[in-house]
């Protein structure tokens, strides 16, 4: 089977070598296909014929098969072990509950597993990725799924390339294909052309630089594919299907699986010695085994899986109605264990509709060239579009009597890139070759030889640098976002321009945009910093402009570090200036990164939300990526959360959201250690002293049934606003002081149980063990299903804090139902129990009220003393 994949993917790599030797004609005439691209009528039936362009890890599972996995789980097998021992030594009824256990638990994961799933699918859907292809000479952006071989893409910076293909025209085009090489310098492409294709037996297709791949993304510049391999035959198809797909492992997954491996040694431990103890002290070995099965079957949480996915499901649903969608469920773990969430500028804490202000000349006089060059530059580049050209082209429209009427054409493009961070056009203009360039101020400044000042070039002297700078910082100092725009005529006689001619560039002037601060904003990050959130502000603008942005919306900036300063910092001065620092500007998209990782050294838990190209990296590194759905197709990808409102406050929705969701999990997850922790001494000291079984194995299989069945509400639970004040985290040593403080009290319980049932109730010879047995039952199951009210919250439970509708719902069925079957006679006598005498039922009353009372006591203790509860 190996062997032939290996084969499959051989073949593959040695079809695509070929066809990348394919002259562009042969190419079209082999996909059957044209410079107008497919027919709208022909890539229909290729749909049909090769199916949608996807890969089986974006495919959704049959129901079968989530029904299968819904039973892959330790304590399923445990209890399926069980079950199976109990059927071979015929205890039919204890076979009957187990069975009953199981099918419940993995019945309602399925529910919930295959709801999440077509939720996630439907909710991901609104987030759509598009590609712009050429079909009947048109050129519309199209749903990925729907490219087809023989289709002809065009790709742009913050593209995601939909298949493998071959590129037939590029211009500085840089692919990033670290998903597939894992390698994270970006790779130039270029046109068949171009390129003296290698094809011999140890190059691999993907070293081929005409050829480009799905799962791939665009960085920079631009080009033209036609598509060769679709879906599952791309090569992102056979890694996908060689790889596992399963998600790695979160912390909390981690500690989760910690406590099942421990709760699964103690059941394999505790068997044996339930067995003996009952054995030897009884000499009914029979009813020992059956006992200590039923214990191992107490012992285990079967429920837990299936409330930890409920919990996400329905938190996933909550977060869809507040605009926040959730694409890995996980990621709202992370969302509520939240520390530092660094975050973009604009449009996040700005209000992200670029305002054109100003056109000034450099030494800062309102002038209409400057302009006029910066609308031909933004409205002829045919990259990636940004805030500010929108705001140049949008100036023209609503003012046409302003229009350029000069007949004008494009002849070459420079595409904008992070490192030059600058975009320049060449256009034919009045019969000469024009070259417009706009960027950022020092970059251009670096390209710059002189400028024009009143329609006179003069040289760029000190002079006029120190007046420009002054105009400058004015503008900076007022919040706006400055760009210069040069020029230079005639450069060429050819229209083929490259990086190396921006240079000895004319500056016209510089063009002022307001992104102001979103009032919404201030709220929303007041709030998270009192939610234990810190802020921080992650930018490629200029400082001074970040600075007043971050003064606006509350956050304080004492101190500030752009990127150069980071590429001279060694990692502890990187560290120590992240602590330090709310502010870093100027960055690239590997220097984000480098900030985030850093704080995830530190312990932190980061998020990131940002929406340009240039976040992806950051996006990738953050412990949650956070995009928007107007993002570009690549940052939407590398995000784990899509907000449908790009605002801080729908975000801040979604971090108390994760928290109560965290903290609900937790609940279940407390609860159950400590409560089988203390069953565990309980059963050791009734084995040891007691002359009959404390209860029956039936007996306590139903206990356990009832009792997990009532927890199936605490997804819906409420959760106290003091609970989500601050980022919740999983802690083992929180767990521990919390087991230790909590578990024995239920034991003390037990044994006062015992004490009651021995010498005021008299059921102390076997004759009278049923009734002993109804008793501890109907405690065991009252306290059980009682405490979780008490332990759910840091108030006073029923006063203070009331649990939800279903949570009380539930807790009375499971109270009813023990009630239920120790007074309904056929029940009782069906599973052996006794009658209980009436001086009993002021007992159960005493105890439970006195059990509840010593934990509310005990739980102000342990908060007094430890500073915190689950």
């Amino acid at each position: 089977m190996h062997m032939a994949k290996e084969e499959a993917v051989n073949k593959k790599n040695d079809e695509l070598k070929k066809l990348s030797n394919l002259s562009v004609r042969e190419l079209m005439m082999e996909f059957r296909t044209s410079p107008d691209g497919l027919s709208s009528e022909d890539a229909e039936k290729r749909l049909d014929e090769f199916g949608e362009n996807k890969v089986n890890v974006q495919k959704p599972k049959p129901w079968y098969r989530v029904l299968f996995e819904s039973f892959m789980d330790p304590f399923i097998y445990v209890l399926a072990a069980l079950l199976i021992v109990s059927a071979l030594t015929k205890d039919f009824e204890a076979v009957l509950v187990m069975t009953t256990m199981i099918l419940i638990s993995a019945f309602i994961r399925f529910t919930q597993d295959f709801k999440a799933q077509k939720e996630s699918l439907s909710l991901q859907n609104l987030v759509k990725h598009t590609s712009a292809v050429k079909r009947d000479g048109e050129i519309k952006e199209r749903p990925m799924e729907d490219v087809v071989p023989g289709d002809i893409v065009y790709l742009s910076a913050g593209d995601m390339i939909p298949a493998d293909g071959v590129l037939i025209w590029t211009k500085d085009l840089f692919v990033n294909q670290s998903s597939l090489t894992g390698e994270s310098m970006p790779v130039e492409k270029f046109e068949s052309d171009k390129v003296d294709v290698k094809v011999d037996e140890d190059t691999s297709a993907i070293d081929l630089n005409n050829l480009v791949f799905m799962g791939t993304d665009i960085l920079s510049g631009q080009g033209e594919v036609i598509i060769l391999r679709t879906g599952q035959d791309t090569f992102f198809g056979d890694i996908a299907k060689s790889a596992s797909t399963a998600r790695a492992l979160t912390s909390f997954d981690r500690d989760l699986n910690r406590i099942s491996k421990l709760l699964l040694k103690m059941v394999t431990v505790l068997f044996p010695v339930v067995f003996l103890i009952n054995g030897l002290s009884k000499g009914d070995w029979t009813q020992a085994f059956f006992f200590a099965i039923a214990v191992a079957v107490g012992l285990t949480p079967e429920m837990l899986p299936m409330i930890v996915t409920s919990n996400l499901a329905k938190g996933s649903q909550t977060l869809a109605k507040k605009k926040v969608i959730v694409k890995e469920l996980n990621a709202i773990q992370n969302l509520g264990s939240m520390t530092v969430l660094c975050t973009d500028k604009t449009g996040t804490i700005t209000e992200d509709r670029v305002v054109l202000v100003e056109h000034v000349s450099p030494l800062g006089d309102s002038n209409q060239k400057v302009l006029d060059m910066a609308y031909l530059n933004s409205n002829y580049q045919t990259g990636w579009k940004n805030l500010m050209d929108h705001a140049i082209i949008n100036y023209y429209e609503t003012n046409p009597d302003k229009m350029i009427t000069d007949k004008i054409e494009k002849i070459d493009e420079i595409p904008f890139d992070f490192s030059r961070r600058r975009l320049t056009v060449a256009l034919k203009r009045d019969g000469h070759q024009l070259m417009i360039t706009k960027g950022a101020v020092e970059e251009m400044a670096a390209i710059c030889s002189s400028v024009e000042i009143d329609d006179e070039i003069v040289p760029l002297t000190d002079e006029l640098i120190e007046q420009m700078s002054d105009v400058n910082r004015r503008m900076n100092e007022q919040g706006m976002r400055v760009i210069t725009v040069a020029y230079k005529r005639d450069v060429h006689n050819t229209p083929t321009y490259a990086v190396s001619d921006e240079s000895d560039m004319i500056l016209v002037g510089f063009v002022g945009f307001l992104d102001p601060a979103k009032q919404s904003a201030v709220t929303a990050i007041s709030s998270l910093h009192q939610h234990g959130v810190n802020v921080k502000v992650l930018t490629g603008d200029n400082e001074i402009v970040s600075r007043k942005v971050c003064r606006d919306v509350g956050i304080e900036v004492d101190k500030s570090y752009i990127g150069t300063d980071i590429d001279t910092m060694d990692d502890d001065e990187l560290k120590q200036a992240v602590n330090e620092v709310q502010l870093f500007a100027k960055l690239n998209p590997m220097q984000k990164a480098r900030i985030i990782n850093t704080l995830k050294d530190q312990g932190e838990t980061v998020g990131f939300m940002g929406d340009g190209i240039n976040d992806a990296p950051a996006l990738r590194a953050a412990d949650v990526g956070i995009s928007v759905d107007t993002a570009a197709d690549i940052t939407k990808e590398a995000s784990s959360i899509i907000l449908l409102e790009k605002s801080l406050v729908v975000l801040e929705d979604g971090v108390l959201e994760g928290r109560k969701v965290f903290k609900n999990m937790m609940k279940y997850i407390m609860i159950t250690i400590s409560s089988n922790f203390g069953n565990v001494f309980s059963v050791l000291v009734a084995s040891a002293f007691l002359p009959f079984l404390p209860m029956l194995s039936i007996q306590l299989l139903i206990q356990n049934l009832v009792y997990d069945i009532s927890q199936l509400a605490m997804p819906w639970d409420n959760v106290d606003e003091e609970q989500i004040m601050k980022p919740v985290r999983f802690d083992i040593k929180n767990l521990l002081h919390f087991t230790l403080f909590i578990g024995p009290i239920s034991s003390i319980f037990d044994i006062i149980t015992f004490a009651v049932m021995w010498f005021v109730i008299g059921a102390n010879t076997v004759a009278q063990q049923s009734v002993f047995q109804s008793g501890w039952f109907l405690v065991g199951l009252f306290t059980q299903t009682l405490v979780v009210h008490v332990i759910r919250t840091e108030k006073i439970p029923f006063i203070q804090s009331i649990a939800s509708p279903p949570m009380l719902i539930m807790s009375s069925l499971a109270i009813g139902s023990g009630l239920f079957i120790i007074l309904f006679e056929p029940l009782r006598q069906a599973f052996d129990f006794g009658a209980l005498p009436s001086e009993y039922w002021i007992w159960l009353i005493g105890i439970s009220f006195s059990y509840l009372v010593l934990q509310q006591l005990i739980k102000k203790i342990y908060i007094k003393k430890y500073h915190e509860w689950i």
